[in-house]
């Protein structure tokens, strides 16, 4: 496969940890160990009961800047669509993974999809009856995870006491991030996984001058799972609505409402499916990775 010199950027940003693990100057009390420097395969003491989590998976963008036929999320990513990597983690991996390690895995998963796309899902959904279910999107995000919460409140009648807010784009999460993300929000309330920025921020007013250098030692990109305790999401979705805030993300409510935010150190191939660029990413990091996906609706 031929990839294009972005992508290859990319890879070597990502497969260099000399380039790619500039967050050495970053304070490590807020956040968990590097993937080089985290437990072997091995060694599982990470798994976690999550007997009160449930799972919202967002699949409901339209993924403009793909240039494509179709949204992202159904685009194909090494033989099955880019959604059923993470219906497959959710669904099959991490329930297997923590039922082995003696964990209870989540209870249940939310498929936040637009109606048009709802039926060809149907058998998976029946497949998994009383555990997987589906929520409207909104007109942007916060309408899409304020739907798939109320759905997942819904379906657990209080078992969740903590929602993990996932984006479909986002494939290549492991199990263990997502173990470390809902630990950390067990312990602190909210959590999301990130990584230091390696990039060099500038900050512009006009969009064509310089304004100023942001020090890029305080920065994280955050990924998803963010995951929060449902009665904190609900009471800031009510702040949110009342003082018509505006959030870009989940934890974004938890800030709105004054309370911490637990920054849990995740890894830079956790990346979100934006450009076709990152299309070739991702084959090349399952294909390292020699991963195997199923599809789901076979």
């Amino acid at each position: 496969m031929m990839y294009s010199c972005r992508a290859i950027t990319i890879l070597c940003l990502i497969f260099l940890p000399q380039f790619a693990f500039s967050f050495l100057q970053a304070d490590h009390r807020l956040c968990r160990r590097p993937s080089f420097l985290a437990l072997s395969d091995g060694d599982n003491d990470y798994a976690i009961d999550m007997s009160d989590t449930g799972f919202v998976l967002l699949a409901g963008g339209k993924g403009s800047r793909m240039k494509a036929s179709m949204p992202k999320q159904f685009l194909e990513l090494r033989g099955v669509p880019v959604l059923h990597h993470s219906l497959e983690l959710f669904l099959e991996r991490l329930p297997t993974f923590l039922k082995k390690e003696g964990k209870s895995p989540p209870p249940f998963v939310v498929l936040v999809m637009d109606p048009t796309y709802q039926p060809e899902y149907q058998p998976i959904v029946d497949r998994y009856k009383n555990q997987l279910a589906f929520a409207n999107p909104g007109v942007e995000r916060q309408g899409s995870v304020e739907n798939g919460l109320s759905k997942l409140v819904e379906l657990s009648g209080g078992q969740c006491q903590y929602a993990a807010i996932h984006d479909s784009a986002r494939p290549l999460v492991t199990i263990q991030e997502v173990c470390h993300v809902v630990r950390d929000a067990k312990e602190y309330g909210a959590a999301v996984l990130g990584v230091p920025c390696k990039a060099t921020i500038k900050e512009s007013e006009d969009g064509s001058t310089v304004l100023r250098t942001i020090p890029r030692a305080r920065l994280w990109e955050v990924h998803t799972p963010q995951v929060v305790r449902i009665d904190t999401l609900q009471r800031g979705f009510a702040k949110v609505e009342a003082e018509n805030l505006e959030v870009t993300d989940d934890v974004s409510i938890v800030e709105a409402l004054g309370e911490p935010v637990k920054l849990t150190l995740g890894e830079y191939t956790n990346l979100k499916i934006t450009t076709p660029e990152d299309m070739d990413v991702a084959e090349a990091i399952l294909r390292e990775r020699k991963s195997a996906p199923v599809n789901m609706l076979a």
